[in-house]
Order: structure tokens, then C-alpha cells, then sequence
């Protein structure tokens, strides 16, 4: 058997190893930390955060105001110029149409007071219905003159939300997240929310 001290030392020596292998392990594992650390600031330091312009939406609103699609273009939203003109077009389009069409039944309206009887709506409409006719045409033609101007509004906004949009900050440093969980006790779920918010 062998004897008591020859086993305390036989286990200081065990516990000695275990320990330096320890210390040895966590050395590796620091300096592999402290790679880890200098990669990361180099990366963070290669990312190029654009600077916000206060500005910039009040410049792509008055870009807009001055030119229909010109905000559009300086917020490099290309493909919404398009559609800008094509709205306006359109409107532009029904205002002239209608107001032509009641420019024409009011014409044709005087010169039946007026006693004539040689209007292009002789047999086709009364008096009544030529009165008729430029209540709608007129209320047509205002109609699409608000839908000009609303759309023409709506261009400006489109251009100033855009580039504010443009500007969100989408940086992990502040974060929303939902999320969802089940308690395994009583078999009921809860929701959540999350709000991260780090200051470097």
C-alpha cells in the first residue's frame, strides 16, 4: 500500500497539470478572442456610415414642387417618374376633356335662349337637359381639377417621405423585436416585445 504522502503528492501533481492545461486552454482562447476583437474593430472601422441631411427632405419637396418627378430623381427613385406623369397626365387630361365638353353645351345652351335653334344638340336634348348636362360636366370638370391638385400634392409628399425614408436608421444598435413563447407549465403562450438600445 502505498503510503500518505506519496498520494498528496501524486494528486498536487495531477491537480498542478490540470490546472496548467487549463491555463494553457485559456490562453489560446483569449488571444483567439483578442484576433476576434481586432477583426471586428477593423471591420467596423472599413463600415462608411452615410452622414444624415437634415435637408434633404425640404430639398426633394421643393425639387418636386418646382417639377413633378424632379424629387423622385433626387432621391435616385427613377422608376416613380413615370407613374407621376402618368397621373398627372391623366387628370390634366379629364379636366380639358370635360371642360371642353361643357364650354360646349353652355354655348350651346345661349344660343337656345337666345333663340336659335341651329346647336349641335337640336332633337337630341331639351333645355332642361342642357341644364342638366353642364351641372355634371361642371362638377366633372371640378372634380378632376381636385384630383390634379391632390395628385400634384401627392408628388411633393411622396418626394419628402422618400427621403426621409432614405435617411431611417436600420442599425442594430436599436432594434423591435417581437416574439413568441410557450410556457411549458401550463401549456399557454405569451407575446412580447423587445426593444434593444445600445450606445457605443
Amino acid at each position: 500500500m502505498l503510503n500518505k504522502p506519496l498520494i498528496t503528492l501524486l494528486c498536487f501533481l495531477c491537480l498542478g497539470f490540470s490546472t496548467e492545461a487549463q491555463n494553457e486552454k485559456n490562453k489560446k482562447k483569449d488571444t483567439t478572442l483578442g484576433a476576434n476583437k481586432e477583426l471586428k474593430i477593423a471591420f467596423d472601422s472599413t463600415l462608411v456610415k452615410q452622414p444624415i441631411d437634415p435637408l434633404a427632405p425640404a430639398r426633394a419637396a421643393f425639387y418636386s414642387a418646382v417639377l413633378p418627378g424632379l424629387g423622385q430623381a433626387y432621391n435616385k427613385k427613377y422608376w416613380k417618374i413615370p407613374i407621376v406623369y402618368a397621373a398627372l397626365g391623366t387628370s390634366i387630361y379629364f379636366y380639358t376633356s370635360n371642360n371642353k365638353d361643357y364650354k360646349r353645351v353652355r354655348e350651346a345652351y345661349k344660343r337656345r335662349l337666345a333663340g336659335f335653334e341651329d346647336d349641335e344638340f337640336q332633337g337630341r336634348f331639351t333645355d332642361d337637359g342642357l341644364r342638366e348636362a353642364q351641372k355634371s360636366l361642371r362638377r366633372n370638370k371640378e372634380l378632376s381639377l381636385l384630383v390634379t391638385v391632390g395628385l400634384y400634392a401627392l408628388n411633393i409628399i411622396d418626394a419628402n417621405v422618400d427621403a426621409h425614408l432614405l435617411q431611417y436608421n436600420i442599425d442594430d444598435d436599436l432594434t423591435l423585436k417581437p416574439h413568441y413563447k410557450i410556457d411549458a407549465f401550463d401549456n399557454t403562450g405569451s407575446l412580447g416585445l423587445t426593444l434593444n438600445f445600445k450606445i457605443d
